[in-house]
């Protein structure tokens, strides 16, 4: 298990233990906090849009140009935008910290 920080719409951090080898998004659903991930990973919908800590950024792969031209068109859409289906929650990323984005 791996440690998640996740910061809610309403700024409250939580440390969540997430497993590695699942996506992000999939620890994140689960959270009564947490996202909606209506298109359930696919890369299609965006209500898995997180922010990313900048001190973290470097760490995770750059995003797809799928996940790239979906995150432009969001409202919210600012540095550290990301799709949270897209990334893979490993080891190395015990302690990765993240803000749920508004809903769009």
């Amino acid at each position: 298990m791996a440690l998640l920080k996740v910061i809610d719409r309403d700024g409250k951090e939580h440390d969540v233990e997430a497993r590695s080898g699942l996506k992000v998004m999939e620890t994140l659903r689960e959270l009564d906090y947490g996202i909606s991930a209506i298109c359930g990973g696919m890369c299609s919908c965006a209500t898995c849009h997180i922010y990313i800590d900048p001190a973290w950024a470097a760490k995770i792969p750059a995003p797809m140009s799928d996940e790239r031209e979906l995150l432009l068109e969001l409202a919210h859409f600012k540095e550290g935008s990301r799709l949270s289906c897209q990334i893979d929650m490993t080891d190395a990323l015990d302690g990765l910290r993240v803000t749920i984005a508004p809903d769009e």
